[in-house]
């Protein structure tokens, strides 16, 4: 009779072991975030501050040692001296000056290294120690892969403004940024799929809009990168209107066509507010419809937060073109953009509802 009863609490005990290890690893995921959010604020300061090319060499060991003494300083600032961004645009800063955007570049890269090891270890634990579902082990793996491709994408874009350029190439930037909102995105997608809910999967109809309300929100920041790249924030610097028109004309004067959407300032920022427009109109519509579906839900509840955050981005947006990308300004907005990006990931997760429980998959199967 007590082995009897000792069997038939065994797949309690299993089940309850299953939440407490997602518990660990979902606070492990969350931990990550923050950090990954930290280290979005220290870029987006690093490249509104023209600190990016300030450390002209990739040395992803040695490189965790700044400069200790006067002699490696002057070192360092002469390898900065070389560069075409020091001889147009700060030719004759000072020490102390080449020191400030030094410290935003290397507190960037340390902090990217710092995430590396945040993932690596705590990995390496819960999987040596049982603690990951099967289904968990090539996504974190995958995390893992993507966060060293990102330190290699990050020195491929700071190469680009070391030899001809005053800045980097806002091709190279792009994809820097959009593969930090990859791993973003997926560190939540797995964070929140290891959580529980208080409701059920949504309607069909809400899940898939919850999904292009993602890509939508990609998108935006891919545009808002290329605009970043080229400083075309620091023109027309007026809103609703651009250049005196709703419709500003002289956005296709480069050739080929399709170059004018990726070099040309103008009608790059231009497609940044369409862009701009087209996810607050989707997200307001994505509110008012889930609601009407499933009104009192959390899946409403969540696609209304999702808009008021779209909102006061697009405000905040508003207000850095209107001060010429005022530095706390910009910094705020590339931030929000990041946590915009995330809720939507969270929402998107949401609405299909958390990952089935390893315990139940065994049993079916």
């Amino acid at each position: 009779m007590a082995d009897h009863a000792l069997s038939a609490d065994e797949p309690l005990r299993t089940k309850d072991r299953e939440q407490r290890n997602r518990l660990y690893v979902r606070v492990w995921l969350y931990v990550v975030l923050v950090v990954l959010l930290a280290l979005f604020l220290v870029g987006g300061a690093t490249r509104l501050t023209g600190s990016g090319l300030s450390i002209t060499e990739w040395k992803p060991i040695h490189g965790v040692i700044p400069p200790l003494n006067e002699a490696e300083w002057q070192e360092e600032f002469e390898k900065y001296r070389q560069i075409p961004q020091y001889e147009q645009i700060n030719k004759g800063m000072s020490l102390g000056e080449f020191q400030t955007i030094f410290w935003w570049e290397w507190a960037h890269r340390l902090l990217a290294r710092g995430v590396g090891f945040l993932v690596a270890i705590p990995l390496a634990f819960f999987w040596l120690t049982g603690r990951l579902e099967s289904r968990l082990k090539p996504r974190l793996l995958g995390l893992l892969a993507l966060g060293g491709l990102q330190g290699f994408i990050g020195w491929w874009m700071v190469a680009s403004g070391l030899s001809e350029r005053v800045s980097v190439s806002q091709y190279r930037l792009a994809t820097h940024l959009m593969l930090a909102c990859l791993i973003f995105a997926a560190t939540m997608l797995i964070a929140r799929g290891l959580a529980p809910h208080s409701a059920g999967p949504a309607r069909r109809e809400t899940q898939r809009f919850a999904g292009w309300m993602l890509v939508l929100v990609f998108l935006q920041i891919y545009l808002g990168a290329l605009v970043a790249g080229l400083h075309a924030g620091m023109t027309f610097n007026t809103w609703p209107l651009m250049d005196g028109r709703l419709w500003p004309d002289q956005l296709v004067t480069m050739q080929p066509l399709w170059a004018n959407f990726f070099e040309n300032p103008k009608t790059v920022q231009f497609m940044h507010r369409l862009g701009a427009y087209i996810v607050f109109a989707a997200a307001a519509w994505h509110a008012v419809a889930t609601w009407r579906a499933e009104p009192g839900s959390t899946h409403a509840r969540r696609a209304i937060v999702l808009f008021l955050l779209v909102s006061l981005q697009a405000v905040i947006g508003i207000v850095t073109l209107l001060s010429v990308v005022n530095l706390h300004a910009a910094l705020t907005h590339h931030g929000l953009a990041i946590v915009v990006l995330g809720f939507a990931a969270a929402h998107w997760r949401g609405t299909r509802g958390a990952y089935p429980p390893q315990t139940e998959i065994a049993v079916r199967t």
